[in-house]
């Protein structure tokens, strides 16, 4: 365990201005308060803040910080409180410490909530001050030195996969790569040994057969640079044995197969060195394609800068080289902690290389619980990157396999929520299109537009994901109590009474909703029957059959005159019908896929749990299914706007066409010319004479598509054409 005296002078070393008091009365105050508390490994507790006050101090952080690292645990593990720090250390520390605190003491129920919940507070606490990350990667990397004390295998297991999965890409975000390798280091040793001594073993024996192998390429690339004219100083080493492990991993290849298990790092003057090195090794060796990469003139977000190349190098090795000046090595290695600016008046989180942190805060803004942000968090941080580029030159980093609706989101979340379309490199290209190195995009909006629930198939940044799925749920809550408050208007009118707040909210208790509004959604949701909220305001009434039926098993249902007509099921469908208005596909509506209803059809509700409404076809077969579930019918009907052609849907034909040249362009040509658009086509069966197909055309309505119908039965090459019902 680190001295008292000793810490302080490792502090002095670097900033003789240090508050020495401030040190001292925190190592003390730290080691009453830990007492005579043990940790797994048999040692003073009070031993993990001193050493995580150590890393912090290697680090090169100012006083705040070590402070905080020795008292980082004092919140949660003794009686110590928050006014009680802030009132000795100042109130910055106290917000500090508590900030890192494990959080152990949350009442939660699984492992992976509680990581989750510790990452959305950790984010909550860095937005305002980095330096919580900081201390808190300085705390996971002295529990990860000693892991193997923990006897639990479970245990050792989940904290080396959150370290995997959440605390190396953290600090990789922050540029202290070796913070990041130590970690990787530490928990791949945990979570797969045999792979990492399989890896370990396989390095030893290249050791062995050479291991002056690195020593004579340094001077090899030594006299390169030196012959032309540059002085430069060389290092070596092997790449460690989780990246190599990683490598093996995602190229699918064995250790041998890989080109560059040896990197060299060259450390230049300047800028124009870096340069003048790269030439004089590209003229010198062959070099390895697409290997090279320049973020010198396009640093990564975090801020890392480096030449990197790829050649077949001296004593026909391939070997990675990396070129750099040495301010660049010092923000690679030590990243955000290089260029320390607490003293000048605080961080400000507002820097180009914080964009990521601002990026989880929209994040979390939109996510509507832990676990969906610990998922958005992870695709943020685990993905290669591509660098693009706005119209006017600005610099947009996004994940590998990002399309122009991530982009859009990248640039503001306004400009997400009303793109239209997106010129790539000046051309208009689909939404969904992946974006590569180098593109300039240019983002077409719409005030009219909203996000399409579709986007979230193609979308792969967090923050994209996260905003369209608090659209959705926002407009889909919407949906669901506009449905509900129908259901319950019809329900209630059919026994003479009418729908109020006070009524509603005198039940809400019964069925556990925290509102009104909350209970016309379940209902609208399907989750609650409207009869059953109808019993509950007035009990004196009958009960329904069948646990609650809104309506009655249909044997007849209306036509749009009014009319009615009959189907063969049973029973009858009575009362106000329902109107669709309003109700978006997708979110508390769904039109059945076996009948394809379009407005003209007479149609029927199937409340689906928790999915709203489907609409079906009154003649529909599948309706036979839900004959033992009158309780789950409604009376739905097409409102005005529908009949007359207020939007797009889908209708599905049977055709059978003639197997001769230009068939399919006759079918299709009909089609175009009755302003249809095929969107899907299926041929289902072939012969030497006739091909049969099925095809999806959008349509206005039920007559748009019989004069589709009609026109296409005139033409030669069709054989037949009917309507589908599956």
């Amino acid at each position: 365990m680190i001295r008292q005296f000793e810490l302080v002078e490792r502090v002095h070393s670097y900033d003789p201005d240090a508050d020495e008091d401030m040190l001292n009365r925190a190592y003390v105050y730290g080691l009453k308060k830990h007492g005579n508390q043990l940790r797994a490994s048999g040692d003073p507790y009070f031993s993990h803040p001193v050493e995580v006050a150590g890393i912090l101090a290697e680090m090169r952080l100012d006083t705040d910080s070590i402070v905080t690292g020795l008292l980082h645990d004092t919140l949660e593990d003794t009686d110590a409180t928050r006014d009680e720090i802030a009132s000795l250390f100042g109130e910055d520390i106290a917000r500090l410490v508590d900030g890192v605190t494990k959080l152990s003491r949350l009442e939660i129920q699984s492992e992976s909530t509680k990581e989750a919940e510790n990452l959305r507070k950790l984010v909550l606490a860095m937005s305002s001050d980095i330096r919580v990350l900081l201390v808190k990667l300085a705390d996971r990397l002295h529990n990860m030195r000693t892991l193997h004390h923990i006897k639990e295998p479970a245990r050792r297991r989940r904290i080396a996969r959150e370290t995997m999965d959440l605390y190396a890409p953290l600090a990789s975000r922050i540029g202290m790569e070796n913070v990041k390798r130590e970690l990787e280091e530490l928990a791949f040793a945990e979570l797969n040994p045999d792979g990492r001594a399989s890896v370990l073993a396989r390095q030893g024996y290249l050791r062995e057969r050479g291991d002056k192998l690195v020593p004579q390429i340094e001077v090899e690339l030594v006299r390169t640079l030196k012959d032309g004219g540059l002085e430069a100083q060389v290092s070596g080493r092997e790449k460690t044995p989780y990246s190599i492990w990683r490598k093996m991993q995602r190229k699918n290849v064995s250790f041998e197969q890989l080109s560059d298990i040896m990197a060299f790092r060259i450390i230049v003057a300047d800028v124009a060195q870096c340069y003048q090195a790269l030439g004089l090794l590209h003229g010198r060796y062959q070099v390895l394609p697409q290997r090279f990469k320049d973020y010198i003139s396009v640093p990564k977000p975090n801020g890392y800068r480096s030449l990197h190349t790829g050649v077949i190098g001296p004593l026909g090795q391939r070997i990675e080289i990396q070129i750099r000046t040495a301010e660049m090595q010092d923000q690679a290695e030590r990243g955000v902690a290089a260029h320390w600016i607490y003293k000048q008046g605080g961080p400000s989180t507002d820097a180009p290389q914080y964009a990521w942190l601002r990026s989880l805060m929209d994040i979390l803004d939109k996510a509507p619980n832990a676990e969906e942000f610990l998922e958005h968090t992870k695709l943020e941080m685990f993905q290669d990157q591509v660098f693009c580029f706005t119209p006017k030159g600005k610099l947009i980093a996004l994940p590998r396999g990002a399309t122009p609706i991530d982009f859009a989101y990248a640039v503001h979340s306004q400009v997400g929520d009303t793109c239209v379309g997106a010129k790539i490199n000046g051309r208009m290209l689909p939404l969904r299109t992946q974006l590569s190195n180098g593109d300039q995009v240019e983002i077409i909006t719409s005030k009219a537009q909203t996000p399409s629930p579709t986007w979230e198939r193609f979308v792969v940044t967090g923050k994209a994901k996260a905003a369209i799925r608090r659209f959705i749920r926002t407009r889909q809550r919407e949906q669901y109590i506009q449905l509900g408050k129908s259901l319950l208007e019809k329900a209630f009118h059919e026994e003479g009474y009418e729908v109020t707040e006070k009524g509603l909210d005198g039940v809400r208790i019964n069925f556990k909703q925290a509102s009104t509004d909350d209970l016309i959604a379940t209902v609208g949701a399907g989750l609650v029957g409207a009869r059953e909220v109808l019993t509950a305001v007035y009990p004196g009434l009958k009960q329904p059959r069948k646990g609650g039926a809104d309506v009655v098993p249909i044997s007849r249902a209306r036509s749009k005159s009014g009319k009615t007509a009959e189907n063969g099921r049973g029973g009858k469908l009575e009362g106000e019908q329902i109107p669709i208005r309003g109700l978006i596909p997708g979110m508390a509506l769904h039109f059945a896929r076996c009948c394809h209803p379009l407005p003209g059809d007479r149609i029927v509700g199937i409340i689906t749990t928790g999915k709203g409404v489907t609409i079906h076809t009154i003649d529909c077969a599948t309706l036979e299914s839900f004959s033992e579930a009158p309780e789950r019918w409604i009376d739905v009907g097409w409102d005005s706007v529908s009949e007359s052609g207020g939007g797009v849907y889908t209708g599905r034909l049977k055709i059978t066409v003639a197997n001769q040249p230009g068939s399919l362009s006759s079918l299709s040509t009909v089609i175009a010319r009755h302003q249809g658009n095929i969107s899907n086509l299926r041929i289902v069966n072939r012969s030497m004479d006739f091909f049969d197909m099925v095809i999806d055309v959008e349509v206005s309505d039920v007559k748009h598509l019989a004069d589709i119908t009609a026109a296409l039965r005139a033409t030669p090459a069709i054989n037949a054409v009917e309507r589908a019902r599956n």
